[in-house]
């Protein structure tokens, strides 16, 4: 990361009350995990980054704890935090989870959802056309991922919702490898668009079948991206 990033970065900690700065300091953290400038496997450097951002180890390390429960980072004692890493099949597994649970949640939303919920729903997508239009990979990608679970969330069950944030928190980093490939992050666009349309009609079984095709055209892209990295366009 550049020295004007770390440097913008470090102001906009500064200007956290303290009690918050861990917040930031824990989405910031996730970003580069996810988008694979902290590769898996290796370690974070407290020290360098607590002298980068200008903050104690305190708000740092209840970053670690954030992501250790998402599943992103493993801590060990005398050892500090290290990027997990996933074989390619264990993430096949998990999407396979995900499906299923987006499959049993279409079906309660278009019957549980209220209008205000759709149209949360829709201001979002609105949004997140509006990052594609300016290549904003990562605020894309965060709104896409605030999408997926507003569907849930629309089910009403508060079980479905926990478990489904969980597991999508856990293969984060390998779904974002998709969109890097232009044509692929195009077409998710346009599936959006179908996904928000058979949300708004009430069409169930749809929905169902809209998100399970967008998953799985997303992950074969990714799956690919990420065995040949070199590929990436």
């Amino acid at each position: 990361m550049g020295e004007a990033k770390w440097q913008a970065l470090s102001e906009e900690v500064a200007a956290w009350p303290r009690g918050q700065r861990s917040a930031l300091v824990t989405n910031f953290l996730r970003d580069l995990i996810v988008s694979g400038e902290i590769p898996p496997g290796e370690r974070i450097n407290e020290r360098v980054l607590t002298e980068r951002l200008g903050i104690s180890r305190t708000p740092l390390r209840e970053a670690f704890k954030i992501l250790d429960g998402e599943g992103l980072v493993s801590i060990r004692p005398n050892a500090g935090a290290t990027v997990v890493r996933l074989s390619l099949e264990d993430v096949e597994d998990s999407l396979e989870v995900l499906i299923g649970l987006e499959s049993i949640g279409a079906e309660h939303a278009v019957a549980r959802a209220t209008t205000a919920m759709i149209d949360e729903i829709a201001q979002l997508d609105a949004r997140m056309c509006e990052a594609f239009e300016r290549g904003a990979l990562m605020e894309y990608f965060h709104i896409n991922q605030e999408i997926h679970q507003k569907i849930i969330d629309a089910a009403q069950n508060v079980a479905l919702s926990r478990v489904y944030a969980g597991e999508s928190a856990r293969i984060r980093r390998f779904r974002f490898a998709g969109n890097r490939n232009r044509e692929r992050w195009s077409r998710a666009v346009c599936e959006h668009a179908q996904i928000l349309d058979a949300l708004r009609q009430r069409e169930g079984a749809l929905l169902r079948e809209l998100l399970r095709a967008h998953h799985r055209a997303g992950w074969k892209i990714a799956r690919e991206a990420l065995e040949h990295p070199e590929a990436i366009s």
